[in-house]
């Protein structure tokens, strides 16, 4: 009887790693599936948007800025247009959301370098109506009123 009891159990152990072992492979057939359908699919966490800013001395500044919301990181490209020789600028950096612009509760800003001192913030926002045209913001996270634009584009 002992024997059986013995025999039983080593039979149900062996049969639930085997189990175990096929749920992990079907998993690892899953896992690689999804993946290789992601990589073909587009890049919904980046957005790109673009636009000439305005400029004190120069004929605009040519701006692109790649938002990845995935990694919470940014990355900002301007082109001072007219200045010779033109001057180029990159920056990465991190970047946090906050909810609300100006009288738009559902508005977002963008709030880049947010990890450093405020004088090296910078905001941009967008209204939850139009969220392809997003706005540079000032020190106080407020649309900058002004003829000139102030804003920049999603590219799709």
């Amino acid at each position: 009887m002992r024997k059986i009891i013995i025999l039983a159990f080593a039979s149900a152990l062996i049969a639930s790693c085997n189990s175990k072992n096929s749920k992990d492979e079907n998993n690892a057939v899953l896992t690689d599936t999804i993946a290789s359908n992601e990589k073909n699919e587009p890049d919904d966490t980046i957005s790109v948007y673009e636009g000439t800013l305005p400029c004190a001395d120069c004929e605009g500044i040519e701006t692109v800025l790649k938002i990845d919301i995935a990694d919470n990181t940014f990355q900002l490209s301007s082109t001072y247009k007219g200045k010779q020789p033109e001057k180029d600028f990159k920056e990465k950096g991190n970047i946090n959301t906050e909810r609300g612009l100006e009288k738009d509760p559902d508005g977002t800003i963008y709030i880049l370098n947010w990890d450093k001192p405020e004088k090296d913030q910078v905001y941009y926002g967008y209204y939850s109506k139009n969220p392809e045209k997003l706005y540079l913001l000032d020190r106080n996270k407020k649309i900058i009123k002004s003829n000139l634009n102030y804003f920049l584009e999603l590219n799709e």
